[in-house]
């Protein structure tokens, strides 16, 4: 974490002398940048800070910095220095997300005023974050650097009240994170959450009965694309008259299977409703995407499985897990949560086949019946410890020599099982 509240960039040393002279009397800790350039490298999304940049500088505009670092954390309060008369120049700087703007010849009193407020409400947001990604960590589960980033946009997110689009494929978990965004984002115990799919909204009055029943609460809304071009126009009335109102709004999440944009192109998906709602954007990676997560949400869910049923937690092989890692993973989130319940059970799904099927007992003879059950017990114990047989013995509870010769009768080979890369 940088160790100064206030970042202070400008082109003339007279200037940044007077700055830093000014907040060392006020007793802020400050840093002073004659190269515009250098900012965004001593900031990151979590510095509690406020930064002060002059509009006019040779290496870079002070437009171009104000958006370099509202990429970093749109919330960065930035104070932006204009010339005497600019105008123009500070309206377009605010659009862009300035927070204030003060003239040349700058008042000392003024600019301490200003940083000071802004200052405070970036240190009671950024702790409230860190609090929100705390809690966050609990109901996100996954180590990889996407899932990082998703914890932080949530909690970013559950602060401001935005609207907000989750994209992704089925199973990756995006109606969980509608959920945990509106939990985590409502300050009112009665505030409510209701969950529609476009195509269940076919009229005028269906749209109008959500809207006046969800009040303040959240409507998460699937396939928005797929709502009448009429109903989405209304939509984004609703949602424009509200953003001309200073009181507590409607939060709309869309979930999107697909890339909104392609919606928009084949004129399914109203662009200004979608540009409206997108105030926040989460796209969730599928699972085979992120092989570091597998690991950790395997376990998660075999323990809370076991939990469930009060068994005892299983041991699980480095190697089951190696598998589980190389998998695709077509049905994402939800089709490990699937394996893990069966291993809680005793089942040793594996991964990528189909090892529960249904055989006509009364058609198949009894011998043919045992001599695929265990040829099954057989494969999956090798498949289980790679192809190792003195540990699959020692797993199946036979010796190593009756094991081979069960091998053989079945036509299993080992190097069939042994882990590859």
């Amino acid at each position: 974490m940088s160790n100064f509240s206030v970042l202070l960039v400008d082109d003339d040393q007279d200037v940044l002398d007077s700055y830093s002279h000014l907040m060392a009397i006020a007793n802020v800790r400050s840093k002073a940048l004659l190269d515009p350039t250098l900012a965004c490298g001593n900031i990151s999304a979590d510095w509690a800070g406020v930064a002060v940049i002059d509009m006019y500088m040779p290496q870079m505009s002070g437009m171009d910095l104000l958006e370099a670092i509202k990429a970093i954390d749109s919330e960065i309060p930035v104070i932006v220095i204009t010339g005497h008369g600019d105008i123009p120049m500070a309206v377009e700087a605010v659009k862009k997300g300035a927070s204030d703007f003060l003239e040349k010849p700058i008042n000392p009193p003024e600019l301490l005023e200003l940083i000071k407020k802004h200052l405070s409400q970036r240190q009671v947001y950024v702790e409230q974050k860190k609090n929100l990604t705390r809690s966050i960590k609990k109901e996100i589960i996954g180590k990889s650097a996407q899932m990082e980033m998703i914890r932080d946009h949530v909690a970013q997110l559950a602060l401001l009240n935005n609207h907000v689009v989750i994209t992704g494929e089925s199973g990756v978990g995006r109606h969980t994170l509608a959920y945990l965004i509106h939990q985590l984002g409502c300050y009112e115990r009665d505030a409510t959450v209701i969950e529609l799919d476009g195509d269940q909204i076919a009229t005028l009055e269906q749209l109008d009965s959500t809207l006046s029943s969800i009040g303040t609460g959240t409507i998460v809304l699937s396939q928005l694309e797929k709502m009448p071009e009429p109903l989405q126009q209304h939509l984004t009335q609703y949602l424009l008259r509200q953003e001309r109102l200073t009181q507590k709004k409607t939060r709309l999440i869309g979930i999107f299977g697909q890339n909104p944009e392609s919606l928009i192109q084949n004129q399914q998906l109203h662009p200004e409703l979608y540009y409206l709602v997108s105030q926040g954007m989460i796209e969730v990676p599928p699972l085979r995407q992120r092989p570091d997560d597998i690991a950790s949400l395997f376990h998660y869910y075999l323990k809370q499985s076991c939990a469930k049923l009060a068994k005892p937690l299983p041991e699980v092989d480095p190697h089951y897990l190696s598998c589980l890692r190389s998998h695709q993973w077509p049905g994402n989130i939800r089709e490990l949560r699937n394996v893990a319940e069966l291993y809680a059970i005793g089942i040793v799904k594996l991964a990528g086949q189909d090892r529960i099927h249904h055989q006509d007992v009364a058609q198949t003879p009894l011998d043919n019946l045992v001599d695929d059950f265990e040829k099954q017990l057989i494969e999956d114990a090798l498949f289980l410890y790679a192809g190792r047989v003195n540990d699959a013995a020692n797993y199946l509870q036979v010796p190593r020599k009756k094991l081979y010769l069960r091998m053989k009768k079945h036509g299993i080979e080992k190097d069939n099982f042994k882990s590859r890369g």
